[in-house]
């Protein structure tokens, strides 16, 4: 099991994330690995029966379409895994952060289809199971700096479920009410 964090162990615009995963993983007593699993089936569900033409849509201009979304929690969740695996490992440089936009903007999720996308992260959800599985308790309390703030391994690991239950959310809200036929 891996407990939730404390405020003092992630920024504070992280807190949102963190409060949709502990109360994800609390559904399954506790368990954040098979909240993390059920979030991902949760998703693959959702957008699995989309066609791409589906996929392109935008609740506005300039917003992301669903394919870019699919492609910006792919990214994320390399990142914040990357980040764990660099701190769990005792690996005390600081990490930068990243532009979300420019990474989309330069994704290419529009030109591939949207069981692609779900394919590839589907196998980097894989991984970052895989890796937080292999985590002890002692390496999931290190502590990082990644965009200039402190962050512990456990932290990241909340970080990433509830990114996921977040955009989960988004997309029923603002794409798919309105985009399905």
């Amino acid at each position: 099991m891996i407990p939730p964090p404390e405020t003092a162990e992630y920024a504070p615009f992280y807190a949102g994330y963190v409060a949709k995963a502990t109360e994800a993983a609390a559904q399954h007593n506790g368990d954040l690995i098979k909240a993390m699993q059920a979030a991902h089936r949760a998703l693959q569900e959702l957008l699995g029966s989309l066609n791409d033409e589906q996929a392109r849509y935008r609740y506005a201009p300039n917003k992301w379409s669903i394919k870019d979304l699919v492609g910006h929690l792919t990214d994320a969740e390399r990142i914040f895994s990357y980040r764990a695996l660099r701190f769990a490992r005792g690996d005390a440089q600081e990490l930068p952060g990243f532009d979300e936009n420019r990474y989309a903007e330069q994704s290419n999720a529009s030109e591939r289809s949207i069981h692609d996308l779900l394919a590839e992260f589907a196998v980097v959800r894989a991984g970052t199971l895989a890796l937080l599985k292999s985590f002890t308790p002692a390496m999931f309390s290190r502590t990082g700096v990644a965009s200039n703030h402190p962050i512990t391994v456990r932290a990241l690991a909340y970080i990433m479920a509830g990114h996921e239950i977040h955009h989960y959310n988004v997309i029923k809200e603002r794409y798919l009410i309105r985009n399905m036929v």
